[in-house]
């Protein structure tokens, strides 16, 4: 039973399982998963999954139709692809959640979920993101007309670089939306359009961002399952993950001044971007317009155009010069506005909760402004995007009211900060993990 998971079509009565049956097919050799109490064993497709091995992984041997229904633009037609995998159903006396998950709060959730369907909060308004689109690259011509207009002298040149990094930043918000496949309502309209943004503007490789970024939403918070909280021994964060260091005698940095250096670790994020925008690779998607080699010729076309434009401004060297104090301020920019959300937040290991309670518990939300939705992408939603990662941005401040509503009915803490605070407290955060660390390793 854990070997392929093939099955054919058969008179014989469908077999069933417990969730302890379940349970124990959760190694990368063997993994089964539960949808709408349905069993299927993926041992083996796992490796051809669109999403990458990882995201569906982290699901082996849980029920996993919550993420399958959020991640998915038209779930009924995915599951023509999971008959072949099926290998019977759960016991009738098994219940329909796993783990001791609360079963009225997921239904509750269900039952939001087809309201927002009904109406049509998932279905997104194309004007919208034409214009966005277009205030990106207006952004891009006006920093270039400004030189060839005016010269070159330092004020223009930082005034073009900071026209540079806001269409950059906001190229970053475009593109994540056509990752989420919350744009089009083809999926692979969604996927093209994705590789265009990533890759012509902003130089980046599509499959490199799947892979990683859908792992996060999956598991927001978890360790070893989200790569965002991947610190490599940089950073402790938490409240555990410190203690843990601690107690192993484990000190790769600093750790009790990490709240210091997390502002001159953006120097090395910005050569280490560089390096990883031009030569991430994927080696888990199989599809040949998936190869590498695809992302990197999108990713190449951003630079050649680059040095275009800028070189006989500044020459080669004056040019690299440039785009690296763009990247420099964007990356700023972006991990500002994407740690405020969850850097504050709790991270533990897998515990196994139901969806909106995973990722209330790994969220919060920035307060809105007509500022705030911009300079965020509408992330200052994160709750709302976490909760439905396919619904298009405009549409977060609508169901916002019933997602506080649905977390106040089952005590579910809903946060929402002010942007000030949101960003003071991923230095709070920082120095408190900190101090936890020097505790435990100094007196445990």
């Amino acid at each position: 039973m854990g070997g392929g998971g093939q099955q054919t079509e058969s008179s014989e009565p469908a077999k069933v399982y417990t969730w302890e049956e379940v349970q124990r097919h959760c190694h990368r050799s063997d993994q089964w998963l539960v949808i709408d109490r349905k069993v299927y064993n993926i041992t083996q497709w796992a490796k051809r999954h669109p999403g990458g091995i990882r995201v569906i992984s982290h699901f082996a041997g849980e029920d996993a139709t919550e993420a399958f229904v959020a991640f998915h633009l038209d779930p009924n037609f995915v599951r023509k692809f999971l008959k072949p995998l099926l290998i019977g159903e759960l016991a009738p006396t098994e219940p329909s959640q796993d783990q001791g998950k609360n079963a009225v709060l997921v239904q509750d959730f269900q039952a939001l979920r087809d309201r927002v369907e009904s109406e049509g909060l998932l279905r997104a308004r194309p004007l919208f993101f034409s214009l966005y689109l277009g205030h990106i690259l207006l952004l891009e011509a006006l920093a270039l007309g400004l030189l060839w207009v005016w010269g070159t002298s330092w004020s223009l040149t930082l005034l073009c670089s900071l026209m540079l990094a806001t269409s950059q930043a906001q190229a970053g918000w475009l593109q994540h939306d056509y990752g989420h496949l919350s744009v089009c309502k083809k999926s692979g309209w969604n996927h093209k359009l994705h590789k265009f943004v990533i890759g012509h503007l902003k130089g980046a490789s599509a499959n490199w961002w799947n892979h990683r970024h859908f792992q996060h939403h999956a598991k927001p918070n978890v360790f070893s399952k989200d790569p965002d909280i991947n610190s490599l021994h940089v950073f402790v964060l938490g409240d555990k993950q410190p203690v843990e260091y601690g107690i192993k005698k484990l000190k790769y940095m600093p750790y009790h001044h990490q709240h210091q250096y997390f502002f001159l670790s953006k120097l090395l994020n910005t050569f280490h971007g560089f390096l990883y925008r031009i030569t991430s690779t994927s080696i888990e998607h199989t599809k040949p317009k998936d190869r590498p080699l695809y992302d990197l010729a999108w990713s190449m076309s951003f630079y050649l155009r680059f040095f275009c434009c800028y070189y006989p401004f500044f020459g080669f060297f004056g040019s690299v010069a440039l785009i690296s104090f763009v990247r420099f301020l964007e990356s700023h920019w972006f991990v500002w506005v994407t740690q405020m959300s969850h850097l504050p937040m709790e991270m533990d290991h897998e515990r196994h909760q139901d969806w909106l309670t995973m990722q209330l518990s790994a969220t919060c939300n920035i307060e809105q402004s007509t500022f705030n939705d911009w300079f965020s992408g509408h992330l200052n939603f994160q709750i709302e995007h976490h909760l439905f990662p396919t619904m298009p941005r405009h549409n977060y401040h609508l169901v916002a009211p019933l997602v506080r509503a649905l977390c106040e009915k089952h005590g579910v803490p809903y946060q929402v900060k002010t942007l000030q605070k949101g960003m003071t407290d991923v230095v709070r955060s920082l120095k408190k993990s900190g101090d936890l660390w020097l505790d435990a390793y100094l007196h445990k």
